[in-house]
C-alpha cells in the first residue's frame, strides 16, 4: 500500500538536556557516543555541562567538532572513519541542519560502508541506521525528524541530497534553552525555512489529506510565533512552538517533500553562498505564484494563514498575487529579513541558473510543469 504518513522517531521536549540524553543512552544501552557539532557549541556552558555529566556517569565519548555550514562530503567520510575506529555505538548530533545532516551521513556510512557520495544515486536499500540522537539548536531544517541530508561536493560546488527512510534519527531531543541565544537574523532565516517546508509540502505532488492538515498547522505556528521569537529571543513559549513547528516540518519532508522553491534555494544557495533559509524565503513567492493556477484553493488557504483577505470571487491571478505579496510583507516588514538586492547578484548572471533549477531533483515534485521559461520567470521574481 502507498501509505501517506509514517513517523518512527522518539521525540521528547525537555528543559534538562543532560538528564534527557543520559536517559536515552540508558534506555538504548548505548555506552560510547560520538558527539557531532561545531567548535563553537563545543565550548558553550550547556555542552560543557553535558560532557561533565557524561563523564560523571562513567560514559566514554568522542567529540567530533569540525562541522561547518554547507558541510562538504569529506566531513561525513572522515567522521565515519573516526566513529568506526573508536568503536562508537551511537551518535549525538547537536546543532543546526549541518551538524545533524553530517551525523546522519556518518551513521549511514557506519552501518552501510563506502562513502557518502555513494548514496546520492544509490538504487539499493540503505540498511537500518540506529543510534542517531538529534539535538537541534535552530528551528528551521527539521533534520531531527527528516530522512534527508544535504552535503556539498567541493569539486563541482553543488549540493547533494541523500534520502533514506532508514536513516532517520532514533531519538530527537527538543530543548528550547538551546535557542535562547540564537541571533535575530538566524531566527528569521531558519523560521522561514520551516514555513517553506510546510508551504511547499502542502502544494507538492506528494501531499495528502493527512500531510495537508499538519502543514497547515506548521504554517499557523510560524505565522503566530516567529514574529514573537524575533522580537524577544528569550520568549520561551515562542522558541518552543517554533522548535515543534520545525520538527514537524522535517517530518513532512519525509512524507510530502518540497518542490521548485527548494530547487531554486539549493542551486542559488550553493553557488552564491546564501544561507539556506534565506534562499528558500526569497524563492517561495515565485513558487507559490507558479503553482497557483493548479492549486488556487491551497494558495488561498496559505494567504488566510498569513492574515490576507480576498475579494469575493477572486481570480486565480488575484489569489496568487495577494498571497505572495502577503508573504513578502511577513518576510520583509514583519520579520525584517534582508532584501535579495543586498546580495548584489547581476540579473543576467542570475538567469543563467534556470537550467540547473529545472534539473534539480526536487523540481519534479512541483504540481505544475517546471520548464526553462518557468524557471526564468521565478528567478526574475527574486
Amino acid at each position: 500500500m502507498n501509505f501517506k504518513l509514517e513517523q518512527k522517531v522518539k521525540v521528547t521536549v525537555t528543559d534538562d538536556l543532560s538528564k534527557s540524553i543520559l536517559q536515552v543512552l540508558k534506555e538504548a544501552s548505548y555506552k560510547k557516543p560520538l558527539i557531532v557539532m561545531d567548535s563553537f557549541l563545543n565550548s558553550t556552558p550547556i555542552v560543557n555541562k553535558l560532557k561533565e555529566d557524561l563523564t560523571n556517569e562513567g560514559i566514554d565519548f568522542i567529540v567530533y567538532d569540525k562541522i561547518v555550514s554547507d558541510p562538504p562530503t569529506n566531513l561525513v567520510d572522515e567522521g565515519a572513519v573516526i566513529c568506526n575506529k573508536q568503536q562508537c555505538d551511537s551518535i549525538i548530533a547537536i546543532g543546526g541542519g549541518s551538524s545533524i545532516d553530517v551525523a546522519r551521513g556518518i551513521n549511514i556510512v557506519k552501518h552501510n560502508g563506502g562513502k557518502i557520495k555513494d548514496y546520492v544515486t544509490f538504487e539499493g536499500e540503505i540498511k537500518e541506521c540506529p543510534g542517531l540522537i538529534s539535538v537541534p539548536t535552530t528551528s528551521g531544517t527539521g533534520s531531527e525528524l527528516s530522512n534527508a541530508l544535504i552535503v556539498t561536493d567541493l569539486k563541482t560546488n553543488t549540493k547533494l541530497a541523500v534520502l533514506a527512510d532508514n536513516s532517520v534519527s532514533e531519538y530527537a531531543i527538543l530543548n528550547p534553552e538551546l535557542l535562547m541565544s540564537l541571533p535575530k537574523n538566524m531566527t528569521i532565516a531558519t523560521g522561514l525555512d520551516t514555513f517553506s517546508h510546510a508551504a511547499e509540502g502542502y502544494t507538492s505532488n506528494l501531499s495528502s489529506p493527512v500531510t495537508d492538515a499538519i502543514c497547515e498547522k506548521i504554517m499557523f505556528l510560524v505565522a503566530k510565533y516567529l514574529p514573537l521569537a524575533v522580537e524577544d529571543g528569550s520568549n520561551r513559549e515562542a522558541r518552543e512552538r517554533m522548535m515543534v513547528a520545525a520538527a514537524l516540518g522535517g517530518w513532512m519532508l519525509n512524507n510530502c517533500g518540497t518542490h521548485i522553491g527548494h530547487s531554486t534555494a539549493h542551486i542559488l544557495g550553493s553557488k552564491y553562498k546564501i544561507p539556506h533559509g534565506m534562499a528558500c524565503a526569497y524563492a517561495l513567492p515565485g513558487a507559490l505564484e507558479h503553482v497557483a493556477p493548479v492549486l488556487p484553493k491551497k494558495i488561498k488557504e496559505i494567504g488566510y494563514i498569513l492574515g490576507a483577505t480576498f475579494p469575493e470571487n477572486a481570480s486565480v491571478e488575484e489569489i496568487a498575487s495577494i498571497t505572495s505579496n502577503r508573504y513578502r510583507d511577513f518576510r520583509d516588514n514583519i520579520l525584517g529579513m534582508a532584501p535579495f538586492s543586498e546580495l548584489q547578484i547581476d540579473k543576467n548572471e542570475l538567469l543563467t541558473n534556470a537550467k540547473d533549477i529545472v534539473e534539480e531533483r526536487f523540481a519534479g515534485n512541483t504540481p505544475r510543469k517546471v520548464d526553462l521559461e518557468a524557471a526564468v520567470e521565478l528567478l526574475k521574481k527574486l
